[in-house]
């Protein structure tokens, strides 16, 4: 989407109205690098659905190949250089290698070009896009200036996108656009569509305050940043998750900056939210005066003001790397320290948890305890983070295999599988009971089922469930149910765990206690389809139905098997369900964070809009979701059963 944009938008479209009416033009648009010059041309290319529309790029592998971008601006026209007088034809022919001879003048080869141009206009309205123009060879940019500067009335659009500032500004005169960054509002929605899970406002105000409105700092920002980074702040900057290249020249001009400066930088690169009431709270305590700013604000380092900002995230995350240990721990338990508890207790007992040099019963406990009020604001990711810091820190090995476990499991929810398998080798090493063992083995499975939808995924839950029904029932019915959801998705790749043998074993175990919840209707009534048929199966998954639609199914119920619960929807041409349920399991996916049920949910809905037949949203849908590449299957035999859905319904 093209968000904002409107004075540049009508600029253009003026543009193409004039070309429409027989005139001719010439733009050029400046600007950062990023800041949305090409996706201005696409908007022309798309607006021009009526013109003939013709596109070169500079590169700058090859600024020293002469006429290599005209040549390919020009490559779809050379069937009409006939038309041209015979020495700029020749001209143009020796330039882009047609003709034998010598190198040819350029003031012909700038006719050649006008001449070509305007014979094709007379066809059809004509549009030259080029972008990275300052990226052009030397020849096909004075070339194309030169006609750009001689285009009168020969139906022929010509815009420029170049990176300002240019070292060789061969577009000056021509009317211009400067390509500004986007405003608060427009960089905010910009940043939300970048992001599949919940983002923390004050993580996200510096963020936009950091991009400067730069739409490619906005989409790229949530691939350099980690989710606990981006979940309420509670992260830590992550060289592995930047350019290495740009973290070690921010660090050397770091390096060369006072040590109260350097002090300083690191008490904002270590509290998220920028807040400069709070920062220069901890300044005090640390014995830092507001002198220290100037340096990192002459640097262009950082900007010291009502919200402090660094020049790029890249700065943030080389002031981190360049600390000490000790150096960062004392500035987390100064933030903490000037933190108000009753405020913003969650906070308080991350700087305190990261402030701790070793083991800490209390501080671990108080983590464990903030974790559900982080999940509220930044979701699962942020509460990932306070339990694994609260392992880290716990001192008795089975309580620390207990938190160790729980930290797993929501690291897995928020989409991080191999953290979520590094805490369970942590939780194994601690002594556990026969239950938490258990629970281990569904974990183990939950994240092979996720990872590759296949063969070993079914067999490892069943034995999973087995392994549970004599210690809790309620879990092993729900093991059970993710069984069965493997099984199906799987198909042929089940192998000796197809749904019907996961169907007879659960409907061997014993029944639930009354009233059965959601997730005990949905895997009786599945069973029942497997092994049973439809009629044995649809009354216990209407019923099935009715409670995952109830605004009141618990929320870790709704992430689980919603998408399960969807799929049960087609079984009985329940068209109303189907689309209830898959929408739901879409927003609350995003909102809370789960990032690994998220590729699931996005698919399932996928399904429905092929289902309607709106295909094009089905794409967008799959094109900008996390993992959408990796298609579970069975959402397609869906829509092959749902296909003629209107019709069978009334047949029924």
């Amino acid at each position: 989407m093209l968000l904002g944009r409107h004075s540049e938008r009508e600029a253009l479209d003026r543009l193409l109205d004039a070309v429409r009416s027989g005139e001719s033009r010439a733009l050029v648009l400046r600007g950062e690098a990023g800041i949305g010059k090409s996706a201005l041309l696409a908007h022309v290319a798309e607006r021009a659905a009526d013109c003939q529309v013709a596109r070169t790029a500079g590169v700058q592998s090859e600024t020293g190949l002469a006429f290599a971008a005209l040549q390919q601006l020009c490559a779809p026209m050379l069937d009409r250089l006939d038309a041209l007088p015979d020495p700029q034809r020749d001209a143009l022919g020796a330039a882009f290698g047609l003709r034998a001879g010598a190198p040819p003048d350029r003031f012909l080869v700038g006719l050649a070009l006008l001449g070509l141009l305007a014979e094709v206009g007379r066809e059809q309205p004509l549009v030259c896009l080029i972008d990275d123009a300052q990226w052009l060879d030397g020849a096909s940019a004075q070339a194309l200036a030169f006609v750009s500067r001689r285009l009168r009335a020969e139906s022929v659009g010509l815009i420029v996108a170049v990176r300002s500032p240019a070292a060789n500004d061969r577009w000056a005169g021509l009317s211009e656009r400067v390509v500004r960054g986007l405003g608060t509002s427009d960089a905010r929605a910009l940043l939300a569509s970048a992001i599949q899970g919940p983002l923390d406002e004050p993580v996200r105000d510096r963020i936009v305050a950091e991009a400067h409105g730069n739409p490619l700092a906005l989409l790229e920002l949530p691939r350099e940043l980690a989710p606990t980074q981006l979940a309420g702040g509670f992260g830590l900057p992550d060289a592995a998750h930047v350019s290495a290249r740009l973290v070690e020249s921010f660090q050397r001009r770091i390096a060369a900056l006072p040590d109260d400066t350097r002090a300083l930088l690191l008490v904002a690169a270590i509290e998220a939210a920028g807040a400069s009431s709070l920062i220069w709270r901890v300044a005090a305590q640390l014995g830092l005066g507001a002198e220290a700013a100037l340096p990192a604000e002459e640097a262009g380092l950082c900007e010291f003001g009502a919200l402090v900002r660094f020049r790029h995230p890249l700065v943030r995350s080389a002031v981190y790397q360049a600390a000490g240990v000790e150096e960062r721990r004392a500035v987390h338990r100064a933030l903490a320290d000037a933190i108000d508890p009753a405020a913003e207790p969650e906070r308080r007992a991350w700087h305190r948890g990261h402030g701790a040099a070793g083991a800490d019963e209390t501080i671990a406990a108080e983590l464990e305890r903030s974790a559900e009020l982080a999940q509220a604001r930044g979701g699962l990711a942020a509460a990932a983070a306070f339990l694994e810091r609260a392992a880290e820190l716990t001192p008795a090995a089975e309580l620390r295999a207990q938190r160790a476990l729980a930290a797993a499991q929501a690291k897995h929810h928020a989409g991080a599988p191999d953290e979520a398998t590094r805490l369970l080798v942590t939780a194994e090493a601690g002594p556990l009971d026969e239950l938490a063992r258990a629970r281990v083995d569904v974990l183990r499975a939950q994240i092979a089922f996720a990872e590759n939808r296949g063969r070993d995924a079914p067999a490892l839950l069943l034995s999973a469930a087995r392994r549970l029904e004599p210690l809790d029932l309620l879990a092993a019915r729900d093991t059970y149910l993710d069984a069965l959801a493997a099984a199906t998705v799987a198909g042929r790749l089940a192998g000796d765990c197809p749904p019907a043998v996961v169907a007879r074993a659960a409907l061997a175990a014993p029944p639930p206690p009354e009233p059965p919840r959601a997730s005990d209707l949905l895997l009786d009534g599945m069973a029942l389809l497997a092994t049973e048929g439809y009629p044995a199966a649809a009354p216990t998954l209407q019923r099935a139905l009715g409670a995952f639609r109830d605004d009141d199914l618990p929320l870790d119920v709704a992430l689980r098997w919603l998408w399960f619960a969807a799929h049960a929807a087609l079984n009985v041409w329940d068209d109303e369900s189907w689309e209830l349920l898959a929408t739901r399991h879409v927003t609350l996916a995003r909102e809370t964070g789960a990032l690994m049920v998220l590729p699931a949910a996005l698919n399932t809905r996928a399904g429905v809009y092929l289902g309607l037949g709106e295909l094009d949203a089905a794409v967008l849908l799959l094109r900008r979701g996390p993992g959408a590449e990796r298609c579970d299957g069975w959402s397609g035999r869906g829509v092959h059963r749902a296909g003629p859905r209107r019709p069978a319904r009334r047949r029924g």
